[in-house]
């Protein structure tokens, strides 16, 4: 109750200022820890050229080498670093707002329910949709483009110019925007639920300030934190991959959201959802709990 009074105190500039920074540093961390698992894990969502995971690392290390685990970063490199900085701007703002509501009623306790939590992350999720969404549709062309002299894009400046060909400029790159917008909402507001439970839980039962707890505890509960925002979302962004992985004109198989989803149901049932699910799982203990103790 006393860190968010003293939060509530704190000039709003600079709070947001050291939030969107702590944000940015976690992005970074997240892409350079995470990214040889996503390549296999986008691989796994858009073709059925791999058994399992294992497959999938062992024939794109033999076939492309160790450096194609890392096709693609430059964009989320700086991108995510944007993203994580809104994800946690955005969240710190709505808390902040909520407290600010809360204490008008309740002054001596503006704590936030989890409920205002999960909306809290909701809301980081759909502001920082408006960016991550063409940054992944990028990331994700260059993962799974050919590989050699048959790839399609030379780099993340050219996919992005190529994209914005398609479908009428920004309808191009921002496709699978609904399904990202669904994703991030969930994911986000499941993300800092967790964490924050956690945290709160730890600080009560031991009796000390949330800012007393170990960068070791931080970094395990943000871990577990990852943990759940990939199991409460990953149906959505299973879906999101397809389509932003889908041809165009002729080639296009997925006319939209709802399409894709029925399409995937019908031809791979509901293991359709979770391919790929292993080494997301793998992934987001180190990432999520790098993202949170940086």
């Amino acid at each position: 109750m006393a860190d968010a009074a003293a939060e509530l105190d704190e000039g709003g500039i600079k709070r947001t200022l050291k939030d969107l920074f702590a944000g940015a540093a976690g992005g970074v961390a997240q892409v350079l820890l995470g990214q040889p698992f996503d390549i296999v894990k986008v691989r796994l969502q858009t073709t059925t050229r791999y058994s399992s995971a294992l497959d999938g690392a062992t024939q794109i290390f033999k076939n492309e080498g160790p450096a194609a685990f890392y096709k693609g970063t430059l964009t989320p490199l700086v991108g995510i670093g944007a993203c994580v900085s809104v994800q946690f701007g955005a969240f710190h703002y709505a808390r902040r707002a909520f407290e600010q509501s809360n204490s008008t009623s309740n002054p001596t306790n503006p704590t936030l329910s989890y409920g205002q939590y999960y909306l809290s992350g909701a809301f980081a999720g759909v502001a920082n949709s408006v960016i991550s969404g063409p940054i992944e549709h990028v990331r994700i062309r260059l993962q799974t483009q050919p590989h050699g002299a048959q790839r399609l894009y030379s780099g993340p400046i050219d996919c992005v110019r190529k994209l914005s060909a398609h479908e009428g400029g920004l309808a191009g790159l921002y496709r699978g925007e609904a399904v990202t917008i669904l994703r991030e909402a969930q994911a986000y507001g499941v993300w800092f639920l967790a964490f924050e439970y956690m945290m709160n839980a730890d600080a009560a039962r031991n009796k000390i300030k949330r800012d007393e707890i170990s960068q070791v505890k931080i970094a395990t509960y943000g871990g577990l934190a990852g943990e759940a925002l990939w199991l409460s979302s990953y149906p959505f962004d299973v879906v999101k991959s397809k389509m932003q992985s889908d041809g165009f004109g002729a080639d296009k198989r997925y006319s939209n959201m709802r399409d894709c989803f029925a399409q995937t149901w019908r031809g791979e049932g509901a293991r359709g959802f979770w391919k790929g699910i292993g080494p997301t799982l793998l992934r987001a203990m180190p990432v999520s709990a790098g993202t949170f103790a940086v």
